[in-house]
């Protein structure tokens, strides 16, 4: 059986747009939410908000901060209190009804928190370059009557892209979504990963909560767009979902929560509400070595990240400086103890950390002031003191 041409943003939007106006239950997953942030948003945004998590509970003070299918903006308005005035949120969404609600709804809570950092953009979240609301006006002077006109709009479109972009490269903190990535068409969801990384700076991260299934969903689901605009044609399989996050350049992909209870059940395949985080890498060019470690806490003996760097519980493991500063920032750093050298090395001057196989240990005495030369078990290197392990603990 092969999937039929649904036209999955066409019964996105119809759907979207009636639940605008009335309440739908069945779009949405019971989230509890920090009730403070709700006393100053309007009611008819909470009573039309359809998520099945809260990212809004990762965000810090001061960040910049996208939510992706933002739709009548009650995560944006959250985000507005916690980041705070010095901080900045922007939504993104296609429908135009849901817009209105969250536009509407914008000037009420400026006024209610004292300060305006919202602002509520039109676009799809696959395509994070294409300002809509441009686009619309100038389609207005331009209609597409002919081929030529197909020309003329397609050279518009790449030049909105290139000049006006409505989300630049590496300007946001933190992306978040709420139970919107599944409404996305399949083919177009490897664009949407590769946008939600464009869009952050190194070392952002993404929280996205969305709905999951145990399964993979078989065509005769997909092919029903019922079932897609109500979040279940469009969920990843639990795994899949996770990789999709690694594939696209994350690393450090974490399930940071997963609901016991399905929240639907249909043919048989569970379908439930996950929240994943994950962070972009601070650097993607050389990794430099300023002599710097990390100590695994536990409770596992060993551990191996997306790079291929392996930790040994309890053990200083050396590690480039740009994998130090991620590993120490955000929420990492509980799983570490960070050890600096007495001697601090410039990054500029520093040689090029070269990741090997098996635990590349740190030495004591590579860490202090004044180091003297020593040999490890496996001779000497560059870092006289320092020396590799295997992970059953002797050394290679």
């Amino acid at each position: 059986m092969k999937k039929e041409s649904l036209n999955v943003d066409q019964a996105v939007r119809e759907r979207y747009s009636a639940a605008s106006q009335a309440r739908e239950a069945a779009l949405c997953c019971p989230v509890s939410y920090d009730r403070k942030y709700l006393e100053v948003i309007p009611k008819e945004v909470i009573e039309r908000d359809y998520g099945c998590g809260d990212p809004s509970r990762y965000l810090k003070k001061g960040e910049t901060v996208l939510d992706l299918g933002s739709g009548g903006g009650k995560i944006c308005f959250i985000a507005a209190q916690i980041v705070g005035a010095e901080g900045r949120v922007i939504g993104v969404d296609t429908n135009d009804d849901m817009l209105r609600l969250a536009r509407d709804a914008s000037m009420m809570v400026s006024e209610k928190i004292g300060y305006q950092n919202v602002e509520f953009r039109k676009g799809m979240i696959q395509d994070l370059k294409l300002d809509r609301s441009l686009l619309n006006q100038w389609l207005s002077d331009h209609p597409v009557q002919c081929e030529k006109d197909l020309r003329e709009l397609e050279s518009y479109i790449a030049e909105l892209k290139r000049e006006k972009v409505m989300i630049a490269d590496e300007s946001v903190d933190v992306v978040v979504s709420n139970c919107v990535l599944n409404l996305v068409d399949t083919e177009k969801k490897d664009q949407m990963f590769s946008e939600i990384y464009r869009v952050l700076k190194p070392g952002g991260r993404a929280v996205i909560s969305d709905i999951v299934a145990d399964e993979a969903v078989p065509l005769e689901l997909q092919n029903d767009p019922e079932l897609w605009s109500g979040c279940i044609s469009g969920a990843y399989q639990e795994a899949e979902f996770l990789e999709a996050f690694e594939s696209a350049g994350f690393s450090c992909v974490s399930l940071d929560k997963r609901d016991a209870e399905p929240w639907q059940i249909v043919d048989g395949i569970e379908f439930r509400s996950v929240t994943v985080v994950a962070y972009k890498p601070l650097s993607e060019e050389k990794d430099s070595d300023c002599n710097e470690a990390l100590i695994y806490k536990g409770p596992f003996k060993v551990v191996q990240d997306d790079r291929g760097q392996v930790f040994l519980r309890g053990e200083r493991v050396a590690v480039s400086h740009e994998i130090f500063e991620e590993y120490t920032r955000n929420d990492l750093e509980k799983h570490f103890f960070a050890i600096s050298p007495a001697d601090k090395i410039d990054v500029e001057d520093a040689p090029e950390f070269i990741l090997e196989e098996g635990i590349m240990l740190r030495s004591p005495q590579s860490t202090k002031a004044a180091t003297t030369s020593s040999s490890s078990c496996c001779g000497t290197s560059e870092r006289d003191s320092d020396h590799k392990r295997s992970p059953s603990g002797g050394c290679c």
